[in-house]
């Protein structure tokens, strides 16, 4: 099947929610980002939201099911990324030394997904699209803008990622640490970024974590306060690329927010 998008291969194509709160995260982040609920029921006692803005999808959500709550699995986002073969990306990742926690299998006439660990422990998806592309807009207010990994070994990680979907690298020297950015091959554009987990941030599990874009980054700060969220790190500006913010959500899981400087033309 051929599909439409603006995430091919090797882009972040998906945002998805886990929570143990839906109703609760349902209204939080649609308070905060202005987002829509397409409710989508797949089997009995499940439903799956898609959030979206004028129509177009921009996150997704569920609620954690009873298995993986007795495993403790806690409320996060979990982000995917664009393959052209889902069978033969999860053979890649293991033989590059991460490990394959749910193998593909196909979501309906959507498209064929797996779920992947990397050497460190951070865990991220593969999305091989069918009749869906995944996300339609990107890097607007209240859609996907970023994708960060933190890491245990920031350097085995750009290691296998790498090889995993040839993105190029390069290191941004930032104050007290350096920021590895990850590009699409080629391209000289930015898919997403990591950084060494460093014993002055405290316990930390390797782990992505996305940013949406907004308008004001203080404002949407407050409003989430309003709303029953936390504040991780409270707003920070990151020369020569914007204003952003750590945020926790009633339930526990853990985004950010970021208001980007605007770009020349942009």
């Amino acid at each position: 099947m051929t599909v439409t998008t603006i995430n091919p291969p090797g882009t972040f194509s998906w945002i998805e929610l886990a929570t143990t709160n839906g109703p609760g995260a349902r209204d939080f982040y649609s308070k905060l980002f202005g987002w829509e609920v397409k409710e989508t029921p797949m089997g009995p006692d499940f439903t799956y939201y898609v959030f979206q803005q004028g129509g177009v999808d921009v996150a997704a959500m569920y609620q954690l099911m009873p298995d993986q709550l007795k495993m403790s699995i806690p409320p996060h986002w979990l982000s995917y990324i664009a393959v052209a073969s889902a069978d033969e990306t999860s053979a890649k990742a293991t033989a590059l030394g991460g490990a394959v926690i749910k193998a593909p299998f196909d979501v309906g006439t959507h498209g064929r997904m797996a779920l992947i660990q990397d050497p460190q422990g951070a865990h991220f998806a593969l999305w091989q699209a069918y009749d869906n592309g995944g996300i339609g807009k990107r890097g607007e207010p209240g859609s996907l803008v970023w994708n960060e990994l933190a890491s245990t070994d920031i350097k085995g990680a750009t290691a296998f990622y790498s090889g995993l979907f040839a993105w190029d690298t390069k290191v941004m020297p930032m104050p007290g640490m350096d920021y590895t950015i990850f590009e699409r091959e080629g391209s000289g554009i930015g898919v997403g970024g990591g950084y060494q987990i460093m014993p002055k941030m405290g316990p930390m599990p390797p782990h992505w974590l996305p940013y949406f874009a907004v308008t004001d980054c203080d404002g949407a700060v407050s409003h989430a306060g309003t709303l029953g969220g936390e504040v991780v790190m409270p707003a920070t500006d990151i020369p020569d690329v914007g204003r952003f913010a750590l945020l926790r959500d009633p339930a526990g899981a853990v985004f950010a927010v970021l208001k980007p400087i605007p770009r020349p033309g942009a």
